[in-house]
């Protein structure tokens, strides 16, 4: 009979430990990216990442003008 509670007192303490480690492991997670986004702003990447998009979009912007003008350009030689 002792065996068979100790065997459940064992059960329940390693549910209560894993459960503890899981809820531990997210907010773990929160921080670890915290302290990623903070390194790579000081690093410098979220700002080449930004200058990156930029640059997609002015090229995009130019396209844009470019395919307009092309149009005004057609519509005058009608």
């Amino acid at each position: 009979m002792t065996g068979t509670m100790c065997l459940k007192g064992k059960t329940i303490i390693i549910g209560f430990l894993l459960t503890f480690l899981l809820f531990t492991g997210c907010k773990g997670s929160d921080t670890r990216e915290k302290v990623n986004s903070t390194v790579e702003e000081f690093a410098g990447k979220k700002k080449v990442d930004q200058m990156k998009e930029m640059e997609k979009s002015i090229g995009e912007i130019q396209n844009q003008q470019s395919d307009r003008l092309q149009q005004l350009d057609d519509s005058d030689d009608e």
